[in-house]
């Protein structure tokens, strides 16, 4: 009975060799079954990676025991959930991923993008990618002080936006932003991270009132910062900072010492 197979693919005592067996079922669930145990044997799995059924194959994609070799099939595979299965498969490895660099498929470019410990030489390439959806991912998610200075000079506002969000900016990468030519680049910035005090009191006169109703009520701005702008000149803004008076917000500075300087490892884009 199917059930049976079934309960025999899933327990935890079932032999590899049963396994085997098992993958050559004619039910999807059992073969999906096999394709997603861990401790699956090679031989299981090298058959259900080339399997009819995409859910058989999304359950290999995914399964940290498939091989390099598996893996950099199944990321070409036809169907996108599996190449998606692939880039959150934790043995995706360099080779993978430099595979992955080159595809067709924009969500797959935007999930390696999303991978905080990238090589820089794959940085470097979705620094120029043709996605501005894929360059903002990278921008919100980079650990790399010097891909974030190539995107501070990305001619795209949701890039620079995906930068304004990412918790792992520099003091002096926060400070260019507060600069930003765009109001909504710089709104995204004081909702998301904690600004040096010279930042926030020039900020206090930023131009756009929606960049100072975004201080008014974040959750990052000091107290002292909310209560000036309880004297705004635009009384939306001094309406929302009294909403929020009295909202307990974090004080201190988004980095200790000294502002680093920018590196220069990434031509960038040109500014505007």
């Amino acid at each position: 009975m199917e059930n049976d197979r079934l309960a025999l693919a899933q327990d935890r005592t079932t032999a590899a060799a049963t396994l085997y067996e098992l993958a050559s079922d004619p039910s999807v669930q059992v073969r999906a079954a096999v394709a997603a145990r861990p401790d699956a044997p090679a031989e299981a799995l090298r058959p259900l990676a080339r399997d009819r059924d995409r859910t058989v194959r999304q359950a290999v994609a995914g399964n940290p025991a498939t091989s390099q070799g598996n893996l950099l099939r199944l990321v070409g595979d036809a169907d996108r959930w599996v190449r998606w299965a692939v880039a959150a498969n934790p043995s995706c490895d360099a080779r993978v991923r430099q595979v992955m660099v080159k595809a067709q498929d924009k969500e797959l470019r935007g999930l390696l993008a999303e991978m905080g410990e990238l090589e820089p030489e794959l940085a470097a390439i979705l620094i120029n990618d043709a996605s501005p959806e894929v360059r903002e991912r990278l921008a919100s998610h980079t650990y790399d002080p010097d891909v974030m200075a190539a995107l501070l000079q990305d001619r795209t506002v949701r890039v620079r936006k995906g930068l304004a969000i990412n918790e792992q900016t520099t003091a002096e990468h926060r400070h260019q932003l507060a600069q930003d030519s765009s109001p909504d680049v710089r709104a995204a910035l004081v909702r998301a991270v904690r600004l040096d005090e010279a930042d926030l009191q020039a900020l206090l006169n930023d131009r756009s009132v929606e960049v100072r109703r975004s201080m008014a009520t974040s959750a990052v701005t000091p107290q002292h910062i909310r209560q000036a702008l309880e004297n705004d000149a635009d009384e939306t803004v001094a309406e929302d900072a009294r909403r929020y008076r009295g909202t307990p917000a974090p004080v201190a500075a988004p980095r200790p010492g000294n502002r680093r300087p920018i590196g220069k490892r990434f031509p960038g884009r040109a500014s505007r």
